[in-house]
């Protein structure tokens, strides 16, 4: 009878792909697609949850068989990490009008990544201290403890260096093996060894400009085909959605995620209110914050229901370019630099907040100005390397709990809710990735402005 279950559950599942794929045959906006994903995927999880329980067999067992679905997306974003920033950066590089520009455009990015990561530091901490969260403790069980079984594992590989010696793990020794992903650290590495090869690049260009004409055009190509291996994993997107929405809620614990619901609003409160301090910084720089959103949207709402920073870039860079004005070195250099830089979300927010709530436990006095003031700098160094796909947020809250002493159990405790909280998250990654870009190219003087008060200069994805 079980097996039957499971058979006609997958049944089930295939005909609302099918359904997706009917979508996508009759050319239906790709917004619309990943939403009908999004929705079906929490209509179909739920479904799942009530008739046969989060921890029963035939729940198990068709998620054992959806996650084919869900991971393989995954796997295929995951995939596109390394290319994505490598050609970035390179092609950024070459797009540069003059060597004085191109440090104006690095220094604004990323002062621009870093100084709004301590803000949401700040704000990460305050929103703890308003929903009187600092101690605060969760019921664990066993899907908790089990996570902080792997998390204890995983720390071991940051515990027993010092922030200065983290910091130099971020250079490339390796560079092959870092674009292999085969360290924490592999993603700022890449950055890192791609600026190198741009600066090269420009070093090339003054002495040797057709050699350097030749590579700027093999960059140009391997762009291309890049972006159009995003494109085919990007159509993936609503099907990936559906499947990793219905695990999520198939399995969730909903008990959990009533303990838990006071730092689920906590989050989403913090990170409202520094998305309004984004509006805020942009109309410092005379961009209308109502424009911006109509111009912003597609690519937020991606980013919200895909919650992959890697997989918005491409949506990213064309909506920085084509709906907002701003020049293509700075849209390159802001994007790519956001998937591993300075993420508001995973890597301010999030970290902040855990360290705030678990430091009492412990004896620190966390409504000290001199301790909040530690946890800001702490989480904006260790803001460095986040990659851009699921687990970016897990690693910046444990090097910076690890730097500051805390226990990494809070990690663990909090994974019942991580699915939804990392929506939000990526939401405000990207979004802070493009008023980067946005600011750079503003201070350099090649922002324009008609293209951002030109109506029909929209971007949807075509996909």
């Amino acid at each position: 009878m079980t097996t039957f279950s499971i058979i006609v559950v997958l049944l089930l599942f295939a005909a609302v792909l099918f359904g997706l794929w009917q979508m996508q045959k009759k050319h239906v906006k790709f917004s619309n697609r990943v939403f009908a994903g999004l929705g079906a995927g929490i209509v179909f999880g739920g479904a799942l949850q009530l008739l046969f329980g989060a921890q029963g067999a035939i729940t198990t067992g068709s998620i054992e068989w959806i996650n084919i679905v869900g991971n393989g997306y995954i796997g295929f974003l995951q995939m596109l990490i390394m290319p994505l920033i490598f050609v970035s950066i390179i092609g950024a590089f070459t797009k540069v009008e003059g060597t004085k520009n191109l440090g104006k455009i690095s220094s604004t990015v990323l002062i621009t990544l870093l100084g709004t990561t301590a803000i949401a530091a700040f704000i990460g901490i305050m929103s703890v201290h308003v929903f009187h969260l600092d101690g605060a403790e969760f019921v664990q069980g066993a899907v908790e403890t089990q996570r902080i079984e792997e998390l204890s594992e995983r720390q071991a590989l940051v515990e027993d260096l010092s922030l200065p010696e983290q910091i130099t793990n971020f250079i490339p020794k390796n560079v092959f093996a870092d674009l292999a992903n085969t360290r924490d650290t592999s993603t700022i590495a890449v950055v890192i060894f791609s600026a190198f090869v741009g600066v090269a690049y420009l070093g090339v260009a003054r002495k040797h400009p057709e050699q350097a004409d030749f590579f700027k055009k093999m960059i140009d190509s391997l762009y291309e085909i890049v972006m159009r291996i995003v494109t085919l994993v990007l159509r993936l997107s609503p099907y990936g959605i559906f499947a990793l929405m219905t695990k999520a809620l198939a399995t969730s614990d909903f008990k959990a995620l009533i303990n838990l619901g006071v730092f689920v609003i906590a989050s989403y409160t913090a990170m409202a209110v520094m998305f309004v301090i984004h509006l805020l910084i942009i109309s410092g720089f005379k961009v209308n914050p109502v424009t911006y959103l109509k111009k912003a949207w597609p690519v937020l709402s991606f980013a919200f229901t895909s919650r992959s920073s890697a997989g918005a870039l491409p949506l990213n860079i064309e909506t920085q370019t084509k709906a907002l004005g701003v020049d293509h070195a700075s849209a390159n250099f802001a994007g790519t630099f956001g998937l591993s830089i300075g993420q508001n979300g995973c890597a301010g927010i999030y970290p902040a907040m855990l360290a705030a709530i678990v430091a009492p436990t412990m004896g620190m006095d966390v409504s000290s100005p001199a301790y909040i003031l530690t946890i800001m700098a702490v989480v904006t160094i260790s803001s460095f390397g986040v990659a851009g796909v699921g687990g970016g947020a897990t690693f910046a809250a444990l090097i910076v709990l690890g730097s500051l002493g805390l226990p990494v159990s809070i990690v663990g405790l909090v994974i019942s809710v991580e699915p939804i909280i990392d929506m939000a998250r990526t939401f405000l990654n990207v979004n802070d990735s493009i008023i980067a870009g946005v600011i750079s190219s503003k201070t350099i003087k090649h922002f324009d402005q008609d293209i951002l008060n030109d109506e029909n200069a929209m971007i949807e994805a075509d996909i």
